[in-house]
């Protein structure tokens, strides 16, 4: 598998959920993981690279030390041609390196990570979940009385939607011949929108949405918006509304608002984890810090893991694999670099969701907290 390269595809700069179950999946030893901050470039910075090589060369004398040469050598070898791939590609705010015996993979994130080289038998993933979380691929609905367009996003990137439905337009009324219903904010139907129209565009969306869910900020008027809210049924997951219109407004333009939106769709994301585990802890379903997790994920329906986005925590884990005990002899090969990643997969591995929040919001649950369904 090889999930992105510089050669290939060097625009990525998100993780999708499928790269990321992908590697989620791998468990082999050695599965090496570099993470490093990096400044954006269209080539990797030359203090970058020496800090890379300097964290490559850390995972590879911790694997030489633990394996026979004929082991560690798959993956030594996809580590040094994804250090190439790296180097020669371009850089954005930080850089995700992956290698196993068969697998090797080359991430650019679009967030800051805290630089260190992991060697376990799975991938460090946190940091992937972390960009998935905060720059969500989402939908873009452009509306204005005539014409409706569907937009997929992902970071500040927004592509027509994959679909022969979008764009839709609107019937014209008879006698229209362009004139000043074609103007924005104008109806073809008396004062108000064409509500016919705007149903026909909740139908669309809804067929899209089942097959792509994502969150949604729709673009319009204040009176187009407001009526297509109160008659869609597809908009459980609306983020925000953002006033513009195409017509007198450039896609790129819109785009600053759109991801002020979406942070602020996220910030209440956080919220509402946060509400959620006040609600469960009076119906004491909850589980804090990582021993008492991992326990629950393992042994109870996970319902949501709250993770403090900044808390790392290397742990020996038990024979029959209940039990977590925090190790500070990170280096050591019975030691997990990073159980917090390993709780995340098995969460969602279970159906739960994460929540990601800031540094300081989960202290009294020693970072850490999962509810439980009933």
């Amino acid at each position: 598998m090889s999930t992105e390269t510089a050669r290939s595809q060097p625009s990525i700069t998100v993780p999708s959920a499928g790269q990321i179950t992908a590697l989620q999946a791998i468990r082999e030893y050695p599965a090496i993981s570099l993470l490093l901050t990096t400044t954006p470039a269209t080539t990797l910075a030359n203090a970058d690279a020496l800090r890379l090589d300097a964290l490559a060369e850390q995972a590879v004398t911790r694997v030489r030390a633990e394996l026979q040469p004929a082991a560690a050598a798959p993956a030594i070898r996809r580590l040094h041609e994804l250090l190439q791939q790296a180097r020669t590609g371009p850089a954005g705010h930080a850089l995700a390196v992956y290698a196993s015996a068969s697998t090797s993979a080359l991430i650019r994130l679009p967030l800051p990570v805290r630089d260190r080289a992991v060697v376990d038998p799975t991938f460090a993933t946190r940091d992937l979940v972390r960009a998935l979380h905060r720059t969500p691929r989402h939908l873009v609905l452009t509306l204005n009385t005539r014409q409706a367009r569907l937009f997929d996003g992902v970071a500040d990137n927004l592509l027509p939607a994959l679909t022969h439905t979008f764009p839709l337009h609107a019937a014209r009324a008879r006698g229209d011949r362009g004139g000043r219903a074609d103007r924005p904010g104008r109806s073809t139907r008396g004062t108000g929108p064409d509500i016919d129209f705007l149903r026909r565009v909740d139908q669309a969306l809804g067929a899209y949405t089942r097959l792509h869910p994502a969150p949604l900020v729709i673009v319009g008027d204040d009176r187009v918006t407001a009526a297509f809210r109160h008659l869609s049924v597809n908009c459980d997951r609306l983020a925000g509304t953002v006033r513009g219109n195409l017509v007198a407004n450039a896609l790129h333009d819109l785009t600053a608002r759109i991801r002020q939106t979406l942070n602020d769709y996220l910030r209440h994301r956080e919220a509402e984890a946060l509400a959620l585990l006040e609600q469960r802890a009076g119906a004491e379903r909850v589980a804090s810090g990582m021993p008492a997790a991992w326990l629950a994920a393992r042994t109870n329906r996970p319902e949501m893991l709250a993770v403090d986005e900044t808390i790392f925590y290397p742990a020996r884990l038990s024979d029959d694999g209940d039990t977590l005990t925090p190790a500070s002899d990170v280096e050591h090969p019975d030691v997990i670099d990073d159980a917090v990643d390993e709780l995340i997969e098995l969460v969602l591995l279970r159906g739960g969701w994460v929540a990601l929040t800031r540094a300081g919001t989960l202290d009294r649950h020693d970072g850490v907290a999962l509810t439980l369904r009933r």
